[in-house]
């Protein structure tokens, strides 16, 4: 498990936008780790067209938090 950091994709709310959470995906978030194998897509606007697929430690200039849970 890596560790992740503001700024990366794990914890961005485009990581794995493009579909409805998953438990592991959910995890990563809440535990701020993530495993290096885990692979998701980037729902960024900017990056639609390309398909992107990143790992939770990938990164761009993109990032947007995740919002809180209420």
């Amino acid at each position: 498990m890596m560790t992740l950091e503001q700024g990366q994709c794990g914890l961005c709310k485009h990581f794995g936008e493009t579909h409805e959470p998953t438990e592991r995906l959910v995890q990563i978030r809440v535990h701020g780790e993530g495993p290096e194998d885990y692979i998701d897509e980037c729902g960024h606007p900017k990056h639609a067209d390309l398909h992107l697929k990143v790992t939770p430690i990938s990164g761009c200039d993109g990032f947007e938090p995740v919002a809180e849970a209420a």
